[in-house]
């Protein structure tokens, strides 16, 4: 089987074509090829000896993801189902802003943590994706996207919040993250690129110290009972844990500050007596919020927020001091809004199989 060479951040690359008697230029030389000009055929890459050309054709690819479905929403919105084998897809979703371009990438096919108002959690868990998979989604929307007049890349941030929880596939998004760093690579900056987790506490921790980009925190309630509920993994790692390791992270992250997610669900967590507990709870932690109104999807059993109890839950903690943002829905008439991502999920038995290494594991 030939090596899909989009599995090595530089590091891995260079190692790589140490063994195949390549000097670590060529490592650089190829990685610039795959992810700043988006080649996927070694022929293309001219400055490489043909010899050198002739050896990668034999054993090596670059291997993406191929597109099973492409959508667009009347806002601009795009999400592209991806294939990524024996019937599995995943969901890539692009945002444009006035000022910047987000993606949303995925990092597993399905979920295993089950957070009942999540779609993706409610399709189950197949499998962890490689770190072709993850960078490969990053490498196909670049090229969909193209560039600027200007030769400026369309995509200026890149978020994990797909399909998945990023902490459960550590090793891979770690080097899928060290790619979108790398100068060779795409050349983001730390501060653009966000990972969000449900509170993998351990695995913060292990971030923190290998790869600290931007985090986000799925935080969704002010209190255990609630967040018991609502994010089962917060039995294992409960909310004082969870702030702890907020505050450990922060030492080492690119922002002085933590982005806590907060969705909006109708008498569930959206009370004035919910937004009190949320400043108790965080006053140890420098943060943000980003408070989400639900995003229904068929049979979820709860409701959007409405505006006036959003409206009092954000002016409470706008009144506490706190920086507060009400994320506008977007692409929600092609299920591309928060936590509507479902992909095509194959083999879903697996995910008490994934639960159970992810607790044994911790």
């Amino acid at each position: 089987m030939k090596t899909n060479l989009l599995n090595f951040d530089l590091p891995g690359l260079t190692a790589h074509f140490a063994q195949m008697g390549e000097k670590p230029f060529r490592a650089k030389q190829v990685m610039r090829w795959m992810h700043q000009a988006g080649a996927a055929d070694f022929d293309e890459m001219t400055d490489l000896a043909k010899s050198l050309r002739q050896k990668l054709n034999e054993q090596a690819v670059v291997g993406i993801p191929q597109l099973m479905t492409s959508q667009e929403s009347s806002d601009g919105t795009r999400k592209w189902l991806l294939d990524v084998g024996t019937g599995n897809g995943v969901e890539t979703v692009f945002i444009p802003e006035a000022e910047r371009g987000t993606l949303c990438i995925s990092s597993q096919v399905g979920c295993a943590l089950e957070c009942t108002f999540c779609s993706t959690g409610r399709q189950g868990f197949n499998r962890n994706l490689t770190a072709a998979e993850i960078i490969g989604q990053l490498w196909w929307a670049n090229k969909a996207m193209g560039v600027t007049p200007k030769n400026e890349r369309v995509i200026s941030n890149v978020v994990m919040m797909g399909m998945g929880e990023p902490m459960a596939n550590f090793d891979n998004v770690v080097t899928a993250l060290s790619i979108m760093l790398d100068d060779h690579g795409y050349g983001l900056s730390r501060r653009r690129v966000t990972v969000s987790t449900s509170g993998m506490v351990p695995q913060m921790d292990r971030l923190r110290d290998a790869m600290p980009v931007a985090l986000a925190v799925s935080l969704h309630a002010s209190n255990d009972a609630v967040r018991d509920e609502i994010v089962p993994l917060n039995k294992k790692y409960p909310l004082k844990e969870l702030m702890a390791a907020c505050q450990r992270y922060l030492a080492k992250a690119p922002r002085d500050f933590i982005t806590f997610e907060y969705v909006m669900l109708d008498g569930i967590n959206d009370k004035a007596q919910h937004a009190r507990e949320l400043i108790e709870l965080v006053k140890d932690v420098p943060c943000k919020f980003n408070l989400i109104p639900f995003n229904p999807f068929p049979n979820s059993g709860y409701r959007r927020s409405t505006q006036e109890n959003i409206r009092v839950f954000r002016d409470i903690l706008q009144q506490a001091g706190f920086v507060v943002t009400v994320r506008k829905t977007r692409g929600d008439d092609i299920d591309a809004a928060c936590g509507q991502l479902a992909g095509q999920v194959q083999d879903k038995t697996r995910r008490q199989q994934k639960w159970q290494q992810i607790i044994v594991e911790q």
